[in-house]
């Protein structure tokens, strides 16, 4: 096989994975979600991390989630994390890519909703996964929509 047809598979495959059907994740039950859509007030020494995943990009593909180097689980399109961390501090939040970790770090207030978007992107062979704060505008609309879900805390890959 020379290179250009090494090159030509290697960029089909990772379209088709970046573009493919959906994956799943064990969701939680329609309750459970239903209260975490509410968006309660974290009690006044902790914060709430709403982390979520829209992107029309990478479908196919599960990417982990980690809040201060713990497993918090693996996303999939249209799905959400909930976790409540500790306020006055700063916290990483870390997602798998293609090369390396991506990370954000983010200081939380007691007793606010903090929200952010974990996104898929082209990669060379598979897509990588980005972080970024919302705003609660933004996170709120995202996450009440009715196709998007609660996911299970869970195991990670790595």
């Amino acid at each position: 096989m020379n290179i250009k047809s090494l090159l030509l598979s290697v960029s089909l495959l990772s379209i088709l994975l970046l573009s493919g059907c959906n994956s799943t994740v064990p969701l939680a039950n329609d309750q459970e979600s239903a209260i975490t859509k509410s968006f309660p007030v974290p009690q006044e020494n902790q914060s709430a991390l709403y982390i979520y995943r829209d992107s029309f990009t990478g479908k196919a593909l599960k990417k982990d989630i980690y809040v201060d180097d713990k497993c918090v689980g693996e996303t999939a399109d249209k799905t959400f994390f909930y976790t409540l961390v500790a306020g006055n501090q700063t916290h990483k939040i870390s997602t798998e890519s293609e090369f390396s970790p991506n990370d954000l770090s983010i200081f939380t207030e007691p007793g606010k909703n903090y929200f952010i978007r974990q996104h898929i992107r082209m990669g060379v062979f598979v897509g990588g996964a980005k972080l970024s704060v919302s705003s609660e505008e933004e996170g709120k609309r995202v996450i009440t929509k009715a196709d998007v879900h609660l996911a299970e805390p869970g195991v990670c890959d790595n």
